[in-house]
């Protein structure tokens, strides 16, 4: 009897121990300071020989390079991008405009800890995906705010800038711009 009640003892230490860690890191990211400009990829190749990872169209070309230019006053520390053709298309006029290399990120795991840590005091650009921008704006915010991008519509720029543990949020839409 007191080895069946010393077992079940160690067991219940093995069991609560192993516990905290996932607790711990299941804990409430802390918000850190830092400006974050999210936009969802330029216009893409579509129909059937477009694939599963499509290329920019040639509007999409000449929008990636707009955006180059619209944020060319932005001082951006980093550039992020999900790893697909279309978002790296996008990221890379930016990133190679201001001496940047882009970096992956995860699109299931938006705002992480990890992320937060990498970006603190930062002025980012995180190019994404219709559900993926809205979605990584809305884990910044707190909130569900924000609903998926309209699959035609390429031309918002969410900046959301995190101080003090708040988040505000200016939406831009460019989506009259033209490629002509």
């Amino acid at each position: 009897m007191k080895k069946t009640i010393l077992l079940c003892t160690l067991l219940l230490a093995i069991i609560s121990c192993k516990d905290t860690p996932k607790a711990t890191a299941q804990a409430a990211p802390v918000s850190l300071d830092a400006t974050y400009y999210l936009i969802r990829h330029a216009d893409k190749m579509r129909g059937p020989d477009a694939g599963s990872d499509p290329e920019l169209n040639d509007a999409g070309k000449q929008r990636a390079q707009f955006w180059a230019e619209e944020l060319s006053d932005v001082d951006f520390d980093a550039v992020y991008s999900t790893d697909y053709k279309r978002t790296l298309a996008t990221a890379q006029p930016t990133a190679d405009a201001q001496a940047l290399q882009v970096n992956l990120y995860d699109p299931t795991h938006l705002y992480d800890a990890e992320f937060q840590q990498e970006t603190a005091g930062k002025t980012v650009l995180v190019v994404g995906h219709s559900n993926t921008t809205p979605a990584f704006v809305n884990a910044i915010l707190g909130e569900n705010k924000y609903d998926e991008i309209d699959d035609a519509l390429y031309g918002y720029l969410y900046v959301v800038t995190v101080k003090n543990g708040s988040a505000q949020v200016e939406l831009k839409d460019f989506n009259d711009w033209s490629a002509e």
